[in-house]
């Protein structure tokens, strides 16, 4: 049996921080994991930039309520949900989510959680689990999942290695230059093809 794990952010819908960024007009949260690989520098960097602009978890939700999926996302998703399993792992929080997977239709999603303080500053975060994505497939694995994985930045190369089959999504040049052993697609469809064309063999 397959199961195909999506990343959310920049396959699914558009990055919430680069969003929120735009929003505020504060440059340094267009930082996100294509840019940085460690992500606990990149959150305390961006907790950091917060608390210094006194702005907290209400004015992102704000921010996310506006965001829509990608064009093509939800008919792709709800096409790739139709012939096989999906799972949508994340390094984002259900703070922030929840509002996009309803206007995806609901898929599954396991991500992480803020700590918010009384006053809705976001004060720190917990990961579900180490190198979440990763540690996730493996999982998967072990209970005889065979996977499928494909998203956009450094912390997915760990369960696009880890999978039978792995692909890059609208990615950027260098991830493409750097791991040319992974395809990399640019449409919906084309991923689609290329996911199906694994399980159906």
């Amino acid at each position: 049996m397959y199961i195909t794990c999506l990343d959310l952010e920049g396959v699914l819908v558009p990055e919430i921080w680069i969003a929120f960024s735009e929003k505020t007009g504060i440059p340094e949260l267009r930082r996100t994991t294509r840019d940085e690989p460690d992500y606990d520098k990149l959150m305390k960097y961006r907790i950091g930039i917060l608390k210094e602009h006194g702005l907290g978890l209400k004015e992102i939700q704000e921010t996310i309520a506006t965001l829509d999926p990608l064009p093509g996302a939800k008919e792709f998703l709800d096409e790739l949900r139709s012939k096989t399993q999906v799972l949508i792992l994340s390094d984002t929080f259900e703070q922030f989510a929840t509002p996009l997977m309803k206007k995806l239709g609901w898929p599954t999603i396991m991500c992480n959680t803020l700590e918010v303080g009384e006053g809705g500053e976001i004060v720190g975060y917990r990961m579900r689990c180490d190198k979440s994505k990763l540690t996730t497939v493996k999982a998967l694995q072990s209970i005889g999942y065979e996977t499928i994985a494909s998203g956009d930045s450094f912390n997915d190369l760990g369960m696009i290695e880890a999978s039978k089959a792995g692909f890059l999504f609208c990615t950027t040049d260098q991830l493409k230059k750097d791991y040319p052993q992974y395809p990399a697609f640019e449409e919906y469809k084309d991923l689609l093809n290329a996911i199906l064309k694994v399980t159906e063999a």
